[in-house]
């Protein structure tokens, strides 16, 4: 007898393949037959006549580690069909630590990641063991951040590393692997990335790609330099044979859209040459991060505490203005999208609250000064817990990306305020909008790139598709009203047409309604010992 059974479903597997019209049978946590079982006896039937059956979504590119410990916060990845995320984006995450960074980083990742109090964990196999002992709604896998590791040899200092501190990076990476991660990350425009340099980059993926790790990364530049930014990557992948996957790839800037098309030709003779190369990308032409990413690259060294206090600074606040106006060699949001399409998502305080879902522009005017001045201040009276939301791009770019045959999908959404829609949207709005809609996709095309596509970047053996003996994370969901709801002036509102989703068997959304249930599970890698 089954434990449960989905019937009269259009089977999407995840390969890419059409529908077919098989039920499935689950006992446990497990897929144990696909084919005609309607006769079969089961305790549980699910009735998906007109619906589709696909795969958990696997989100490539998230901010839950620490969030995924309040489920009734983190239900709505669920909610949009999300089985299993990537935890550790952008080289700034929450193990490893030691007591020493501990409290900066704490306070570093504050806007992006929340707050939980304490962390009762430094390494990464007591994050992961943490993770292991809490109630998850769904399951996740882990990237061993590269400003965590920096940081543990030489904290925050801005300056490029030596020779041997490159090494014992590469060495913490290394012990990272063996306690479970399945790649390493960087972000090149956060500190301490920030101070890296190519050859720091080759060091630490020499240590992923000993454990056939892959390489996720927040490119150096994503404007003007994009083109330089992405070559620095690709010839990483290159030197060291680690899988390269970029995040949330775009070209900000309507004077640089002509580097869209030129980055993806990139990828693609990457690929002829041989080198494993994806990308994942969001539904959306505007991104999310922490505000201070705004400021140049000077201003983070030391950490936010060093920061604040810069910006009391009257010259070192003229100097950043100069910045704003002229340095091109860093990913200068202002330059190149201009104050009013910055817009406040979260701030941590309630004094502030006013200035969430406002530009800058309009917050500049509320407060009678200048946006410059408004977001010094702002930062100092936030301590820099801050996110914004970024509009930088044009619908036909955001498409001719998704339709590419690198791309994967991915939310990077950001949890607190008024978050970026894509944090409650992106699946629901590419099955809809882009699917159903628009026509950009075929739905067996978006269902690859929702499910074996990121399973097959983070070799995950028994995911990612529906196929006998491989875990039951499922979605059923209804082609026709499957759609986002969530809007930049309303970003909270929950997606309707998913129906039911299973994590591990067990049944966490049934009549689009969370139901409470809690059965995810941390997926360790399974590669403990050098494959290279």
């Amino acid at each position: 007898m089954f434990d449960v059974k989905i019937v009269n479903g259009h089977i999407l597997d995840g390969t890419g393949n059409p529908w077919t019209k098989l039920d499935i049978g689950i006992i446990n946590d497990t897929i144990v037959e696909i084919g005609q079982l309607k006769d079969a006896p089961s305790k549980e039937t699910i009735d998906a006549e007109g619906l589709v059956v696909s795969p958990g979504f696997i989100d490539t590119h998230v901010h839950s580690d620490l969030l995924c410990l309040r489920p009734e916060v983190h239900k709505i990845k669920v909610m949009q069909g999300v089985t299993t995320e990537l935890f550790g984006q952008d080289g700034i995450s929450v193990a490893p630590v030691s007591s020493e960074t501990k409290p900066i980083w704490q306070k570093q990742l504050k806007g992006l990641n929340g707050d939980i109090g304490d962390w009762p964990w430094e390494s990464i196999d007591d994050y992961l063991s943490y993770l292991e002992q809490s109630d998850l709604i769904g399951n996740n896998t882990y990237l061993v951040p590269h400003g965590g590791a920096r940081t543990l040899v030489m904290g925050f200092e801005g300056r490029k590393a030596t020779k041997e501190e490159m090494t014992e990076m590469r060495k913490i990476v290394e012990k990272g692997m063996e306690e479970g991660a399945v790649g390493v990350s960087s972000g090149l425009i956060y500190p301490p990335n920030i101070y890296s340099d190519k050859e720091e980059l080759i060091e630490i993926c020499k240590g992923a790609a000993r454990y056939d790790g892959c390489f996720v990364v927040h490119i150096r530049n994503e404007s003007n330099k994009s083109l330089e930014a992405l070559e620095e990557v690709i010839d990483v992948a290159r030197i060291t044979g680690v899988r390269l996957h970029v995040s949330h790839f775009k070209v900000a800037g309507e004077l640089n859209r002509d580097k869209f098309t030129k980055s993806l030709q990139l990828m693609d003779e990457a690929r002829e040459e041989g080198i494993e190369v994806t990308f994942d990308q969001y539904p959306y032409t505007a991104g999310s991060t922490v505000f201070h990413s705004i400021l140049p690259p000077w201003m983070h060294e030391g950490g936010t505490e060093k920061l604040l206090e810069r910006l009391k600074d009257k010259d070192v606040r003229n100097r950043i203005k100069e910045d704003f106006l002229h340095n091109e060699d860093y990913e200068n949001w202002v330059r190149n999208c201009g104050w009013e399409n910055i817009v406040i998502a979260s701030v941590g305080s309630e004094q502030n609250k006013e200035a969430e879902n406002k530009n800058m522009l309009k917050i500049a005017e509320l407060w009678n000064t200048t946006p410059e001045e408004a977001a010094f201040d702002l930062l100092l009276e936030e301590e820099a817990n801050i996110t914004m939301i970024a509009h930088w791009g044009d619908e036909e770019d955001l498409i001719y990306g998704m339709q590419h045959p690198l791309q994967v999908v991915g939310s990077d959404g950001i949890f607190g305020g008024k978050p970026h829609p894509r944090l409650f949207g992106t699946y629901p709005r590419v099955l809809g909008e882009f699917v159903r809609e628009k026509g950009a996709l075929t739905l067996s095309e978006a269902v690859r790139r929702m499910t074996g596509a990121p399973a097959q970047l983070l070799r995950l053996k028994d995911r990612g598709l529906l196929i006998e003996g491989y875990k039951a994370d499922i979605v059923v969901f209804d082609p026709t009203t499957v759609k986002d709801r969530s809007t930049y002036e309303e970003p909270l509102l929950e997606p309707v047409g998913i129906k039911y989703v299973l994590v591990n068997g067990l049944l966490a959304v049934k009549d689009e309604q969370f139901t409470g249930m809690t059965a995810g599970r941390v997926i360790r890698s399974g590669v403990a010992t050098p494959v290279n």
